[in-house]
């Protein structure tokens, strides 16, 4: 039996409180952030420091510009699906993002949730998976679900995460709970602790609990990666976290999955030595 509408704001008011505390305690990991060492990994001007990636075409063959700069800001047209993906590999480090999303969507997602990614870790073969990406852990970017970790792996446990869960699951997917029941995959995702148990894959969606702002509006993605552990704030407030990362250290890379999308910051933080 459903509860009344006054205990399950509550529940919310309550799990809002609790998330605050956390993120107030984790946020203290970025005063181990080496400013003075920050790696901007975007200049503003050019995509020095990355390659791209297109789909049965390789590496750096973009003949219909998917990935330019205009304006002092990265656009990804998504009308081909790829990435680019950062020349070095990176361990220990606070990922500062800054995105928003444009108006265009192409097929085969012309209705679907516009939708992107940040694959952190990323090693191996260039397309290993599916032939569009190298195997990593992806921060998901996808209208309702951005902060969902999946796990692009090849299946074994070289490539999996450990995260506190729910009891229940949305459909096939773990739910990110902080005091929950410890839940280890090497394939599939851990949603973000407020995804709409209703979502569905549409344009537009909007969830109840989403800490995501409208399209057209900036939104801001940290990613903590401290050894083998990564936590995941957007906008500020505390998402999803994983623990026992496998592998621990990579190359970085932003999908392009069928929906315009722009970034204005990708600036990285390296740790400071414990």
């Amino acid at each position: 039996m459903l509860s009344d509408p006054k205990t399950r704001m509550k529940k919310v008011i309550l799990l809002s409180l609790l998330l605050i505390v956390i993120s107030a305690g984790f946020s203290q990991s970025q005063s181990k952030s080496d400013i003075k060492n920050k790696v901007t990994l975007f200049n503003g001007k050019n995509l020095d420091g990355w390659y791209t990636f297109v789909q049965n075409r390789g590496r750096d063959i973009d003949p219909k510009n998917v990935f330019t700069v205009q304006n002092g800001m990265i656009r990804i047209s998504d009308e081909e699906w790829g990435g680019i993906t950062s020349n070095e590999e990176f361990e220990n480090y606070r990922l500062i993002v800054e995105f928003k999303w444009g108006g265009k969507t192409f097929a085969p997602r012309l209705e679907n949730a516009r939708d992107s990614g940040i694959l952190l870790h990323s090693v191996g073969e260039d397309g290993a998976s599916n032939g569009i990406w190298m195997h990593s852990i992806e921060c998901q970017v996808i209208e309702g679900g951005t902060g969902d970790f999946i796990v692009v792996g090849d299946g074994s446990k070289d490539f999996s995460i450990t995260s506190p869960v729910a009891p229940g699951k949305q459909g096939s997917s773990y739910i990110f709970q902080t005091k929950g029941e410890l839940a280890t995959i090497n394939s599939g995702r851990i949603n973000w602790f407020g995804r709409d148990p209703n979502w569905k894959d549409v344009i537009d969606f909007r969830g109840s609990q989403d800490v995501e702002k409208p399209v057209g509006e900036w939104n801001k993605v940290e990613c903590v990666v401290d050894g083998d552990e990564i936590t995941i704030f957007l906008n500020g407030i505390l998402v999803n976290h994983a623990s026992n990362v496998k592998p621990s250290k990579g190359r970085i890379q932003i999908q392009s999955e069928g929906a315009e999308i722009f970034f204005r910051k990708v600036e990285l933080r390296p740790l400071a030595k414990k």
